[in-house]
């Protein structure tokens, strides 16, 4: 079966069909996750969030990227990465993912951090970065720490905590700010 996919930027009006990609790749044991403590409260960075659509205007496929700073320099998360189940393997994932980090080299960023799979990640660049180098603010696996340099050697000299590089929106008091 052949699909059919074009990548635009995130809308409004999408919030609603990214929220169920999210839902239905990932369920609700994602929020406990150190990576999306770091985005409560925070919005996405503004222009690169990005969504596959299919015939139709259908939803296929959605990646964000958020603003963390790691030891005071900022930064980029990249996440939730979601692709329809039944669509996985098609190059829609890994396609959303180059879209936006070449969105986030053109808006000056340096650097780029996620939790995954290195296998799959290291075909958009990333690559596991050392043991301790860089601190997620609660349990995270540190083999799936992976990172991406958007300038040369910029992940060279990145270390520290990570926290938020803002908050967007009131936190609650069990959400106490991380950075």
């Amino acid at each position: 079966m052949s699909v059919h996919w074009q990548i635009r930027p995130e809308g409004p009006e999408d919030a609603d069909g990214v929220a169920a990609l999210n839902d239905d790749g990932f369920g609700p044991g994602r929020f406990a996750k150190s990576a999306y403590r770091l985005r409560e409260g925070v919005a996405p960075e503004d222009g690169l969030g990005f969504v596959a659509t299919g015939e139709g205007g259908v939803l296929l496929g959605s990646v964000r990227f958020w603003p963390i700073v790691v030891g005071g320099e900022p930064s980029l998360l990249l996440g939730p990465l979601a692709v329809k189940s039944e669509l996985r393997g098609r190059g829609i994932g890994i396609a959303l993912m180059k879209t936006g980090i070449d969105a986030a080299k053109t808006a000056g960023f340096k650097t780029i951090l996620l939790v995954g799979d290195e296998s799959y990640y290291a075909r958009a660049g990333f690559a596991r970065l050392p043991a301790e180098r860089v601190r997620f603010p609660g349990p995270v696996d540190k083999t799936r720490v992976l990172g991406l340099a958007l300038q040369p050697g910029a992940l060279d000299t990145l270390s520290g905590s990570i926290g938020r590089a803002r908050i967007d929106e009131p936190v609650a008091a069990c959400g106490a700010p991380l950075g």
